[in-house]
This record gives structure tokens, sequence and C-alpha cells, in this order.
């Protein structure tokens, strides 16, 4: 589904940070969610445990979007009003991408906001071809994360700073 033009252009386009703590990553997002524009899309990945909600969460402080932000696992999507509409989908109760597809969790209507999905690697082959994808793993203290990233499409080649600053 990828073209290879938006493979070309984000070949170099990676790399890997620490978090050291819950409050780092949430700040992470943070940044992410004040630098987003519409259009874009975070697929995060890793381990139950591995921080993806607390960074979904900092991206929805960025956006600024009052209220919760919790994983929306049994309901699969929440949106959330704020400086973009936050689209905020958990893929961990899928069977196969298809579902995520039937039941309207990935269409044209998230253009005007920012997406984040939890367990995005449950949805491999049909994620948007622009994307940031961010893989968590935990590191070598209890609460450290290693967050490693790669850019997909010119769109987010502008997040990469955040994260190269952070």
């Amino acid at each position: 589904m990828e073209s290879s033009s938006a493979t070309t252009a984000t070949a170099l386009a990676r790399g890997t940070l620490v978090s050291v703590n819950p409050a780092r990553t949430r700040a992470i997002g943070r940044a992410l969610g004040r630098h987003a524009e519409a259009g874009s899309v975070l697929a995060l990945s890793g381990e139950l445990g591995a921080g993806k909600t607390q960074l979904a969460k900092g991206v929805a402080e960025g956006l600024r979007v009052n209220g919760v932000v919790n994983s929306p696992t049994f309901v699969l999507m929440n949106e959330h009003p704020g400086r973009l509409r936050l689209y905020h989908i958990d893929a961990y109760r899928l069977g196969d991408p298809e579902e995520a597809w039937a039941a309207g969790l990935l269409d044209e209507r998230q253009a005007d906001g920012v997406t984040v999905i939890e367990w995005a690697d449950r949805l491999a082959g049909w994620l948007p071809p622009d994307r940031l994808e961010i893989h968590l793993v935990a590191g070598e203290g209890p609460s450290d994360r290693i967050l490693r990233w790669h850019v997909h499409g010119l769109l987010h080649e502008r997040l990469t700073a955040v994260l190269m600053r952070s």
C-alpha cells in the first residue's frame, strides 16, 4: 500500500530516543501534539505496558484536548475536540486489519485531525502511507522506555525535528 516515493523520501527518517519515566513519555507526546498538523497519523506499537497510552495522552494535551483521554480498547475509537480533532484508535481487540476498515476506523474524515493508533502493528498493510510509526519497548531501568521511530511520507517529516529535540 505504501508508495515508493514515500519510502524513498523517508529512508533516513528514523531514530531512537529514551524516556526515563511515564511523565517524560507524556511530555514527548505533548510536543508531538503541539506540532501535529491536520492529517497526522501516529502509529504506536509495543507490548502491553510499554507506554503507548501515555504517549497518546501527551499528544492529546499538546492538541489542547479537554477531558479524560483513555485507551478506547472496548469502543475501538474515541474522538476528542481540541486544536485539531483527535481520533484515538485502539486496535488491540481487532481480529484482523479488515475489521478496522469495516468499522470505519480508518477513513477520510480523519484528514481534518490527528489520528493516534495504539497497537498499530495489528493493522499492518492497512495503515495510511503517510504516518509516523513509534515502537515502544522497555529499557534498562524499570520505568525506561525506548522509542524507535520511523517516518513514512513528507507530511510527518516535520515531526522528526520534535523527536530529535526530545
